[in-house]
């Protein structure tokens, strides 16, 4: 059965099966999360949200891995269960032995459904980390937006108002004895603990609690895995369906000019570092250049190419194919500027010309001063800006190469991150030129910034924060 055919099957049937692996009612939600968007008011666009549940130490955490795994070319955020513990009190911690970490009252459900709701719509959340050495939740992690949220937990789907929230609910299916076996392993180990003091606690707590509020939360899965991690062919199906839905909403799928660079861990940790407001600035640079010099490597894949055959040193022909002659890059005063060496490395002796656009708010734009080739309206032609925010500027700048002659199919936009914002602004207003960018933010804030983004570029690039503070403290 090919991939193709395994989907349709996935969706046009009550219950399937594929190794030990099946769906029950499916079909229920499909219209609340199939519906294709196009319009710019749906630009933000509601994450999918997967709901894992299981008993402990039945492979929750491996199947969320191999997820999260496969879909490395999207954001992805786990928010676990257990992080919503509450808090122990004085007294409680006297007889800590004594306290259900199994039971549904041990959850703050209501914190988890604020969590979740905020991430749902937009926005940025503070996670506790609960200690089980303290048994508290002193320390947050700030966790932004994403395109998938995974919610894992014993009780993911115990209360009806979380189950409400999820697009997809998957329980982890995992024999008695298996689970006893990994949590004697986990506990003696992990957590120094005496074996039979596990085994007090699985039979006064945790069998108990699995037969009375996890177990019948099963009934709730749209997707049943027997053994967990080990299953690869429920979980490669998986990922095969979550990608279909999310590429439903994808703006590569609304506007076929707009190309996103095929995203790696080592990509989406470059873009760590550069978001990263501690990062140095010497650090800033090196990254920001390694991945200006992927988007300029993807954007000149774009350029039309002719075939030719050379002779090789053993006197065999080859046949390939050579480069595009006509060729400019044009870089946006100032940040563009930063994307100039890039192109020069890829492309020797290219010209570049210049476009300096004066930005007042979101709608002040005017363009201060252009130098660009005589010749330009012959040319294929680079624009380099590494920020595509509300998108006035970049119809400012394409507007102008159009004036000069240049046939819109002929430009290539280059940045490094799009909102959607301008990535509707100028693809709605030229739909024949190319956009290559290596990552699609979430929006724009309040201030016509992007979000989450990293900042000011051309001043973190440039370093002329650093000599505003240095300018100050010699001035004092």
């Amino acid at each position: 059965m090919d991939a193709k055919s395994a989907v349709e099957l996935m969706e046009s049937s009550n219950e399937v099966h594929f190794s030990g692996f099946h769906m029950d009612g499916f079909e229920q939600r499909k219209d609340s999360i199939e519906q294709p968007t196009t319009s710019e008011s749906d630009m933000y666009k509601q994450p999918f949200v997967i709901g894992v549940a299981g008993g402990a130490a039945s492979g929750k955490t491996a199947v969320c891995d191999m997820i999260i795994q496969q879909l490395h070319d999207q954001r992805v955020v786990l928010v676990n269960q257990d992080s919503f513990y509450h808090s122990l009190s004085e007294e409680e911690l006297t007889r800590v032995q004594d306290f259900n970490f199994d039971h549904p009252d041990a959850f703050d459900t209501e914190q988890l459904l604020c969590v979740m709701d905020k991430l749902k719509h937009g926005e940025a959340v503070d996670i506790p980390k609960y200690d089980f050495k303290t048994y508290k939740s002193d320390v947050l992690r700030r966790v932004n937006p994403s395109d998938v949220i995974i919610l894992e937990g014993i009780l993911a789907f115990h209360d009806p108002r979380v189950r409400e929230l999820m697009n997809m609910k998957i329980f982890v299916d995992t024999d008695a004895d298996v689970r006893l076996a990994r949590r004697i392993r986990r506990d003696t180990n992990e957590k120094s603990r005496d074996i039979g003091a596990v085994l007090d606690q699985y039979s006064k707590f945790v069998k108990p609690a699995f037969d009375d509020f996890i177990l019948p939360t099963k009934k709730y899965a749209d997707i049943i895995i027997p053994r967990g991690g080990d299953n690869h062919v429920a979980i490669d199906l998986i990922v095969q369906h979550i990608r279909t839905k999310l590429g439903q909403h994808d703006l590569c799928k609304i506007y076929p000019n707009l190309y996103v660079i095929q995203s790696t861990f080592q990509i989406r940790g470059m873009h760590t570092l550069i978001r990263d407001s501690q990062t140095t600035k010497h650090d800033f640079i090196f990254y920001s250049d390694r991945l200006i010099r992927l988007v300029v490597e993807h954007g000149l894949g774009h350029l039309p190419f002719t075939e030719k055959q050379v002779v090789t040193p053993t006197g065999s022909v080859y046949t390939g194919v050579d480069f595009c002659k006509r060729l400019c890059g044009v870089s946006v005063i100032r940040s563009g500027e930063s994307m100039e060496n890039a192109l020069r490395a890829c492309c020797k002796g290219i010209k570049i010309g210049k476009i300096l656009i004066h930005r007042e708010g979101d709608n002040g734009q005017q363009l201060i001063y252009e130098k660009l080739p005589n010749d330009i309206s012959d040319r294929h032609v680079l624009l380099l800006d590494p920020i595509l925010g509300t998108g006035n500027s970049a119809v400012q700048a394409i507007s102008l190469l159009i004036r000069k002659g240049v046939p819109e199919s002929n430009i290539i936009f280059l940045n490094l991150i799009s909102a959607p914002k301008g990535v509707h602004v100028v693809c709605k207003s030229f739909p024949r030129i190319k956009i290559v960018t290596s990552e699609i933010e979430i929006g724009l804030n309040e201030d016509f910034r992007v979000i989450p983004g990293m900042g000011e570029f051309g001043d973190r690039y440039f370093g002329t924060d650093d000599d505003d503070e240095q300018t100050v403290v010699s001035s004092q």
